[in-house]
């Protein structure tokens, strides 16, 4: 049974196009679902995790716009109210992260402490 949230993450215009795109790129599979989530580790204690998955059971759904997404139950305390964004720039190209739950974060944007 799949247990369904709503979005405990926001993805940003940016961040949903960028992630639409990588879903129709020939060989995709559609099985796999956008994983939000944590690890430890990076300069500042803990790293954003984001890319597609498989669900498993310890996982909750959500979506976002459209996009299936998961998160493992033990990570939503770290990312509730998160805005995942998409930079494409000369100096910054990639996913960043705005944290409300992080005490502090690293200059690189993909580490953070609670």
């Amino acid at each position: 049974m799949e247990n369904t949230i709503t979005s405990p993450v926001a993805l940003t215009e940016g961040a949903l196009a960028e992630i639409k795109r990588l879903t129709t790129v020939e060989g995709f599979d559609t099985t796999q679902r956008l994983r939000v989530g944590v690890k430890g580790g990076g300069c500042s204690g803990m790293t954003y995790l984001l890319g597609f998955d498989q669900p498993t059971e310890n996982d909750k759904h959500f979506e976002v716009e459209g996009i299936g997404c998961i998160m493992d139950k033990s990570h939503e305390m770290y990312l509730l109210g998160m805005q995942v964004d998409w930079q494409d720039g000369l100096n910054n190209r990639g996913f960043t992260f705005k944290n409300p739950n992080a005490s502090t974060t690293c200059g690189c944007g993909t580490s953070f402490a609670v």
